[in-house]
This record gives C-alpha cells, structure tokens and sequence, in this order.
C-alpha cells in the first residue's frame, strides 16, 4: 500500500518537516529502508544511522535533534516507537476478517453460534459452546463444552480450548496454545504413591488478552485460573492452577507461575522468570529474566537473581560474589 508523507503524519498525529505530497510504500529496518520505505529512530545508539540510511521518512521523538544534514524528512512525534507501532497496523495488509463455517469442521447442534463467524476446515465446538461475533476459529482447533468465546476473538490453528473455559472479547490465542488443561495436582498417600486431585475449575481470561503459541494455561482445582483484561503472555509459558494475573502485565517466553500464585497489575516478567506457589506479587513489579521468585514481592520494586531479591542489592552483592573464587 501507498501513503503521502501527509497522510502518514496526520495518522500519527505529528509534524511533517519536508514534502507533503512524497509516497512510500512500506515500514522498514533503519539500516534495511530504500527510497520507497518510511522507518524509524527510538533507540538513540542507532542514532549514527539517521544519517546514512536511504529511506525517504524517518519518523523521530519530537526533541531530536540533528548533528548534521539529514536527507530523508522527518516526520516528529511525541513517542516514535508508538508511532513505529501504529505505522505497521496501518501498513499491514493480511488483516482480512474471514468468515464462513468449513464444510470440514464440526460444530454441535447445541453450540450457539453467531452467522458471522469464521471456522476452519477440522476444527470442533462442542456441545454448549458459545461463540459470539466476529470470532476466528482458524484450522484444526478444539472447542470444548460449554466454553464461551467473546467477540472479536482470533483462536489460531492447533490451539485447544477446553470445557468451560471462558475468553472475553478482542482475545487473540495463538497456535498450539492450551486453555484449560488440567491442573499438576497430586498428594501422596501414606505409601508414597500420588493420587491424583481432581481439577474441576475452569479458565477465566478478560478482555484483550494476547496468549502466545504453545502456552498453557491450566484450569483450577476448584474456583478459577483468572486472566485479567490487557494482559500479554508470551510463547510457551506455564501458568499453573488457580494463577490470578491482574490488569495489563506482561510475561515473555519460557516462564513459570506455579499454583495458587497471584501476580499483580502492570508487572514486567522477563523470559525464563519463575514463580513458586502461593506467593503474591505486587503491581508494578518487575521481574528480571532468568529470576527465581521464591517469596512475596512488594509494589513498586525491581527483583532478580535466584533466589529474587531487589536488583539494586543483587547488583551490589555481586561486585563480591563474582569474585569469591578468585584468588
């Protein structure tokens, strides 16, 4: 697709500093743009490249401030990596809403379904299932009983939605992700021999959740696993039985959050984090990559190191342990 060098900064909200009328075609890399491409500047150590790259608009924070002449023009906004974000959802073309029921699927004649619904060719709703507007059910998904699906939802090929389970609306599940597995629950007995614990709770997930490909997401013992609205999951995450995550947190890939823990609002997990059971994280925490969270975590703070404790400690403490085996 093609925009003018106007139409662009108006759909940013920014200033244009140059000609209004010039056309690009695509978004690209700083150091990858041509004559054709629009890109950006967030990240100040690629700073150098403004003034070598060939692309025709560069879209800059609004204080930047040039060391020398720039040929490409410049379109100022008050954050250019938001604006970088914008500028890909406009550009993007494989958008197209699908819609139709395959002649290859399976839907139950006690699913309720919307008319205006997309199902791919092998997939399964389930007897109860409820299937509101707009939905996409892409290839060889599962639908389980009684589960409920909110408008707007994208579930991706492979993905399984278990019995019960429920997915609000503006939801986007990828491939292979499970919702609603069945919890590790197990006690011993007095031979030492696990019994296994029913897990007859179920999914909860709110309004514009992201769950990455090959995440899991077990279903309570009893109660519910809960999602809140705006939270992002990475791929292949566990997120154990009776896990509460609140509003607008984020977690990368590979990490843990063992049962009955509650993660708070707004929090920043780094990939390969974990977290033990029945503990509470506060909102607004941040989780260094690789930490190992074994205790309560207090708003408003930084952890990292394994066993977590404050980073701004663990950055201290290991001017001298890196150096306990040296002599």
């Amino acid at each position: 697709m093609e925009y003018t060098s106007l139409k662009i900064a108006e759909y940013l909200n920014g200033k244009l500093e140059g000609n209004s009328s010039l056309v690009v075609s695509n978004v690209a890399k700083i150091e990858e743009a041509d004559k054709n491409s629009i890109t950006f500047l967030s990240n100040k150590k690629y700073t150098s490249l403004v003034y070598k790259t060939k692309a025709a608009l560069i879209v800059v924070d609004k204080d930047f401030k040039a060391e020398s002449d720039i040929i490409p023009m410049l379109i100022r906004v008050d954050n250019a990596y938001i604006g970088f974000v914008k500028l890909l959802h406009l550009f993007n073309t494989t958008t197209e809403i699908k819609s139709g029921v395959s002649k290859l699927s399976e839907v139950s004649k006690t699913a309720l379904t919307s008319n205006n619904i997309f199902v791919g060719a092998f997939s399964i709703i389930s007897s109860g299932a409820q299937i509101l507007d707009n939905v996409q059910i892409h290839e060889n998904v599962f639908i389980g009983e009684n589960v409920k699906i909110g408008n707007n939802t994208i579930i991706y090929s492979g993905a399984n939605i278990l019995k019960d389970s429920v997915i609000g609306d503006n939801c986007i599940i990828n491939s292979n992700a499970v919702i609603g597995s069945d919890g590790f629950g197990f006690a011993p007995d007095k031979k030492g021999v696990y019994i296994k614990i029913p897990q007859i709770g179920n999914v909860i997930i709110k309004n514009n959740v992201s769950v990455g490909a090959l995440t899991s997401i077990d279903r309570a013992t009893l109660g519910s696993t809960i999602i809140h609205e705006g939270v992002k999951l990475d791929n292949q995450i566990q997120i154990a039985h009776n896990v509460v995550i609140g509003k607008n947190t984020v977690i990368a890939a590979q990490c843990g959050i063992a049962g009955s823990s509650k993660i708070g609002e707004n929090c920043q997990i780094g990939g390969q984090a974990g977290v033990s059971g029945h503990l509470t994280v506060g909102d607004n925490v941040t989780i260094l990559g690789k930490s190992a969270v074994t205790s309560n975590v207090k708003s408003n703070t930084t952890v990292k190191g394994s066993p977590a404790f404050d980073a701004l400690a663990f950055n201290k403490s290991y001017v001298h342990f890196k150096n306990l085996n040296n002599k």
